[in-house]
């Protein structure tokens, strides 16, 4: 079984999507979830769910590391036809997973207590995410 889930984000940060996986394998039985998002400047990201300053901290970390294009830091990057985020979008969706598997046992998700699964949007402007999710029976 196969679908999409459509994320809309708003700029940086990470955008919840454990409800929609949840969803599409509930009632599945075991099996593994896969999640592949299809853009080259967003990421997925299993992390925790239940304190929102891990999700600045890392924010703020990936920042520190990739800086904006007209950083003064960056200006060894040549491709910045959408903007001083656009490389550095792509260099943290390279650092960043852009596929999961995730174990499926009875129909649930088997993601850690405090887990969650997020679309990192790595881009300034809102965007129209798509994560392709495939289950598989074993």
């Amino acid at each position: 079984m196969i679908d999409i889930v459509l994320v809309d984000t708003n700029g940086p940060g990470l955008h919840e999507i454990t409800a929609e996986l949840a969803r599409f394998v509930g009632g599945k039985g075991d099996g593994v979830l896969t999640a592949m998002i299809r853009h080259s400047s967003a990421s997925l990201l299993v992390q925790e769910n239940a304190d929102p300053d891990v999700q600045h901290d890392l924010l703020g970390w990936l920042d520190r590391l990739v800086p904006q294009a007209d950083d003064a830091r960056m200006g060894w990057i040549t491709h910045r036809v959408e903007g001083p985020d656009d490389m550095p979008a792509h260099i943290k969706a390279a650092m960043l997973p852009v596929s999961l598997s995730i174990p499926v046992r009875g129909g649930r998700i088997l993601l850690g207590r405090w887990q969650g699964v997020y679309v990192v949007e790595h881009r300034a402007m809102p965007h129209r995410r798509e994560v392709a999710l495939a289950f598989t029976r074993v």
